[in-house]
């Protein structure tokens, strides 16, 4: 029960800052489900297999929560979302797989660099050119794969990527942000499945698993995530977004030190 409770709060949290910054709560829940499992006694081949598999799960709930209220200020590019998802659905799985063959002791240094590198474009990012458009259909499906291999790889909903990504071909920011909050779903999916079954059959896996989904963490944090993630969204539209990324950004900064320390 003490677990559920952790993993209630850890949902709470990611949600709203998924809603809140379009950047996905995977950047919290992977490191923290990693710190949890380690205390649960889990052997340490699994850890960052389960952590990003049941992070990509999460955000299945995550995304379908807080895009129905920026739908509800339509804010969504269905027209973008349509033509990045072919190749988000072949990129997610995709990374998911080769994240599932990979050793665990790998991905906590490459999870790690990835938020270094998320926070320091969230701090010193420059402005993009808004005078830019969008690609065409076979440019938007080679972005989707790209965003979606990268983002199962490090069991993200992929807003880090398609934010910039959509802001850098001129969308608004705020339409920026949902859509990619429309995205995580197909990214969602089609990683947590990969992640699924790559780890069906490893015999070191806990109970109440299904492969490198962990089913009490996916129910803890969905709970909770599901009932923040609107207020998250709903804040997007009242809140300095820009002020707010920078302290999320200082915040990765010490989550990325302390998986690069322990990696060591």
């Amino acid at each position: 029960m003490f677990e559920l409770g952790l993993y209630l709060i850890l949902g709470a949290f990611a949600g709203i800052s998924a809603g809140l910054l379009g950047i996905g709560g995977g950047l919290i829940i992977v490191p923290v489900l990693a710190s949890l499992y380690a205390l649960q006694g889990m052997h340490p081949d699994i850890i960052m297999h389960l952590a990003l598999g049941t992070s990509l799960a999460t955000i299945i709930v995550t995304s379908i929560s807080s895009v129905r209220s920026h739908h509800r200020h339509q804010a969504v590019l269905w027209s973008s979302f349509w033509h990045l998802t072919p190749g988000i659905l072949v990129g997610a799985w995709l990374g998911g797989w080769l994240a599932g063959m990979t050793p665990g002791h790998w991905l906590k240094p490459v999870f790690a660099l990835f938020e270094f590198a998320v926070a320091i474009h969230l701090l010193f990012g420059k402005q993009v050119n808004q005078q830019r458009t969008l690609p065409g259909t076979l440019g938007m499906n080679g972005a989707g794969g790209v965003i979606g291999l990268i983002s199962a790889i490090v069991g993200i909903g992929g807003g880090t990527l398609t934010v910039p990504f959509l802001l850098w071909n001129g969308v608004d920011l705020r339409k920026a942000i949902a859509t990619s909050a429309a995205c995580g779903l197909p990214i969602a999916v089609s990683g947590a499945l990969s992640y699924m079954v790559s780890g069906w059959h490893n015999t070191a896996l806990p109970e109440h698993t299904m492969g490198y989904i962990h089913l009490p963490a996916l129910l803890g944090i969905v709970l909770a995530s599901a009932l923040f993630a609107p207020l998250g969204a709903r804040l997007t539209h009242s809140l300095p977004i820009a002020r707010l990324k920078k302290i999320f950004a200082l915040f990765l900064l010490v989550i990325a030190s302390k998986l690069l320390f322990e990696s060591l």
